[in-house]
């Protein structure tokens, strides 16, 4: 029997008979490797333990234990799932059964008929309780692309699901008795390895993502090996829903989108837009004192203007259709704002001493994003960027991308933002089609970015193919609440624009040189920053930034009314953002929904508190009270204000 050389991870390489099993290479390592084997990686592909290998390659045995593993048990779980729609409902049509980040889903089509509910979820997970009981074996298999059609019979989405998981003619599916599912990842040996699994949820979802494609029904489910596992991701996902920015968007009012308007298009409300407007003016005040200079520029541009910065040739679906003016010039919605910021720079001829020239803007951008990638504020088709470009001499870039560094740790601070890390993003060397090939202002470029950070002595990791396609960058990786990761911030460098766009400044010598451009963000669009702080906040924004600060309370309108009247306009003579709520409800109720609305500062105003003009506070979160006079709270709220209502 002719012999097969495989690589294991360890860079060992061992010889085996051709056609031995992923099983039997684990067996043959070690008994307890073999128990707790699910699947294998070959050539980084995974595979069935039943898989027979017949050439050359590189193999790594998955178990339980490994993340790997469970996205084995989740895909498992799924095929289950599938098996007993078909049984239950026999003119349901099948589209794609994956694992996800935190599960599996099944996309399934009734046509002419309801959809599945939650409700029906007890029948559904009793009946694949029955299947997993049998404990029965699911057999790995191959059919010719023929007889898988055939067994699709009228399905479409199963049809073409065949055509493109045909490899050489053959089909690889897996059978459970009767049943016959498509093989679309490694699933367990055996029905009764599912031990612990739960359904979740119904959602729409495009076929293939694309909105143009009908709409599927997908079913989501989780499973796990052990009940505690099963129990933490269910408090995950309880904790995720109420952290959930479109959740508390919607119970505080803050934005909402309409269908009839289009996807990806939110509408600020008043609370919504009270905290835009609040982190707009915040920023672009940290911006004025930090020597930028504010400009604003049109949301449409000539389309050969992204052409020569290159965002056509790498962006291009990412950006919308250009309009057609009807004589000869085509306007894009822009996707960026850096083309826009280059024509400030170039309206006037430039000295050494404008250097560095630093133009800001809260720049709207359109992205033409899938419909089945928008989520809320965090992706959303319009924009508002938080967007900032430095014009600078070469000998200028550490002093001033240390400045750039420094702006934003501080606003950091102002948000008590202090789980974050820092990524140094370069390029891939081998995709010459995503970044600009000239080797040597990549290989300048990503020395001065990595110098500068060494200089600061501040801590980082480095993550090739990363970097935007005119240089590389130095991007901010915040903790989302729920411990994800996402750029907040980033800082680029860019030799090329300048080039491109033959940007020039007269330097001490009298003559012309090129400046360099460095590319910043401090807080992101406010969009996904506003997404971003609903989630870390919990909806508890701080007093500064809080829609509502203050809600006064009066016991008995008929008695205390026009008191609270007149320390709302105090109030409001302060700048502090004031309701009172006059509702006729009982004040316990009042009280309750002032926490349900999570505003920083409750007044209870009665009897007591008009005669001797003092107000009895309650904080957010806090069930005692306090007394005070009306200028010490006055003083205590304007310095929780001032403060950002830091928590040091």
């Amino acid at each position: 029997m002719s012999q097969i050389n495989l690589t294991f991870p360890d860079g060992t390489v061992k010889q085996f008979d051709s056609g031995i099993s992923v099983q039997e290479i684990a067996n043959s390592i070690s008994i307890s490797l073999g128990k707790k084997a699910v699947a294998g990686k070959f050539n980084d592909q995974a595979v069935d333990l039943r898989q027979a290998l017949v050439a050359d390659g590189a193999i790594e045995i998955i178990t339980k234990d490994s993340e790997e593993g469970l996205n084995v048990l989740w895909q498992t779980a799924a095929f289950i799932l599938n098996e007993v729609l078909a049984d239950k409902y026999p003119e349901m049509n099948f589209g794609e059964a994956h694992a996800d980040e935190h599960g599996f889903y099944l996309d399934t089509e009734k046509p002419g008929q309801a959809q599945l509910a939650v409700t029906d979820f007890d029948d559904v997970s009793a009946a694949m309780q029955q299947v997993i009981l049998a404990n029965e074996p699911i057999e790995f298999a191959s059919l010719s692309q023929a007889d898988a059609l055939k067994l699709a019979g009228n399905d479409p989405y199963q049809k073409e699901l065949v055509e493109e998981l045909t490899v050489d003619g053959q089909v690889a599916v897996y059978q459970h008795g009767d049943f016959t599912s498509l093989a679309y990842a490694p699933v367990l040996a055996a029905t009764g390895k599912v031990k612990i699994f739960k359904l979740l949820s119904v959602a729409g979802a495009y076929w293939k993502g694309a909105s143009s494609n009908p709409m599927l029904q997908r079913i989501y489910g989780t499973a796990f090996y052990k009940q505690k596992e099963l129990d933490a991701e269910l408090a995950r996902r309880q904790e995720a829903h109420e952290r959930d920015h479109r959740v508390i968007g919607n119970q505080l009012d803050i934005f909402f989108v309409d269908p009839k308007v289009g996807a990806g298009l939110p509408y600020w409300m008043p609370n919504g837009a009270t905290i835009r407007r609040t982190l707009e003016r915040y920023i672009i005040d940290k911006e004025l004192a930090a020597g930028y200079e504010h400009v604003y520029t049109p949301v449409l541009a000539n389309v050969d203007l992204y052409k020569q910065s290159g965002h056509w040739d790498h962006y291009r679906e990412d950006m919308f259709p250009p309009m057609d003016m009807g004589d000869g010039e085509f306007l894009e919605l822009r996707p960026m704002n850096c083309p826009s910021h280059i024509q400030v720079y170039n309206h006037h001829k430039r000295s050494y001493r404008e250097l560095p020239l630093r133009i800001a803007e809260l720049g709207m951008m359109h992205r033409y994003e899938k419909s089945g990638a928008l989520t809320g504020l965090s992706r959303v088709r319009e924009m508002t960027l938080n967007d900032g470009h430095t014009f600078v001499s070469p000998d200028q870039i550490e002093d001033e991308f240390k400045k750039i560094l420094d702006l934003m740790i501080d606003v950091y601070n102002d948000f008590d933002i202090h789980d974050y890390r820092f990524r140094l993003s370069y390029r891939d060397p081998a995709n010459k089609e995503k970044y600009f090939d000239d080797d040597e202002m990549w290989n300048k470029s990503q020395k001065m970015l990595k110098s500068a950070m060494d200089d600061m002595g501040l801590d980082y990791f480095e993550a090739e193919g990363e970097a935007a396609f005119y240089g590389p960058k130095l991007d901010v990786q915040t903790k989302t609440a729920l411990g994800g990761e996402e750029t907040l911030s980033t800082i680029q460098l860019d030799f090329l624009l300048p080039e491109r766009f033959d940007l020039k400044y007269i330097g001490t010598d009298g003559e012309d040189h090129r400046p360099v451009m460095i590319h910043r963000g401090v807080i992101s669009t406010m969009e996904r920053f506003t997404a971003y702080l609903t989630e870390m906040y919990k909806g508890a924004f701080p007093t500064w930034l809080s829609p509502k600060q203050v809600d006064i309370i009066p016991v008995k309108n008929d008695l205390h009314l026009a008191h609270a009247k007149d320390l709302q306009s105090r109030l409001m003579a302060h700048q502090i953002r004031v309701e009172i709520d006059d509702r006729n409800e009982k004040m316990g109720y009042k009280i309750r929904q002032a926490q349900v609305n999570k505003i920083p500062y409750s007044l209870v105003i009665g009897d007591q508190e008009v005669a001797d003009n003092t107000v009895t506070v309650r904080k957010y979160g806090e069930k005692e009270t306090e007394t005070m006079a009306f200028d010490d709270f006055v003083t205590l709220l304007n310095h929780d204000i001032e403060t950002y209502s830091r928590k040091n």
